[in-house]
């Protein structure tokens, strides 16, 4: 009888991890898709930048470009950390944030290579700009590409490292 009853347990098991294997696949896609989408349709990225410099210009601010692709988990984790409180107002009062969306690879290339970035060493890849469109930087290097290992502390420093200086001075000072 013990010997059947083990036998039992043992294939109830195997039906459970069965089922589970069919069904976690479709409860994954199901999460992802319930994802927040942060990079939009490929095609308005080049009116997006735009705006962003005219409004930039106006509001003596700068704009980042942020390369990546709503499939990037160190994407989603630079949009948590823009959106942090320690982040979100000193993004808001110095920065103008046009999300540039990749594709798999595969879109607005030509918008990266304009701006010195090289896909190739990952997303996200950050550009800052000055109002007049000219750039300040190009993370060329796959700076903040795991993301995953950086805290917001880290994209406090860059933020502050890289907003414009009214009074001039500093490594990155004026617009």
């Amino acid at each position: 009888m013990q010997h059947r009853l083990q036998w039992f347990n043992a294939v109830q098991t195997f039906k459970r991890a069965a089922v589970l294997c069919v069904v976690l696949p479709f409860a994954a896609q199901a999460a992802r898709a319930q994802g927040r989408v942060i990079y939009p349709d490929p095609s308005v990225a080049k009116t997006e930048i735009h705006q962003a410099l005219v409004r930039a210009k106006a509001q003596h601010k700068r704009v980042i470009l942020d390369f990546g692709g709503n499939w990037c988990g160190d994407c989603q984790v630079l949009d948590i950390y823009f959106h942090d409180p320690a982040n979100k107002s000193l993004l808001e009062e110095n920065f103008e944030l046009v999300d540039v969306n990749i594709g798999q690879y595969d879109a607005n290339t030509d918008i990266a290579d304009h701006y010195g970035i090289p896909l190739k060493r990952g997303v996200p890849a950050l550009v800052i700009l000055s109002p007049d469109g000219k750039v300040l930087l190009a993370q060329t290097h796959g700076e903040f590409e795991k993301m995953r290992t950086l805290q917001s502390s880290d994209l406090t420093k860059f933020l502050n490292d890289w907003k414009p200086t009214h009074r001039g001075g500093g490594a990155h000072a004026g617009l």
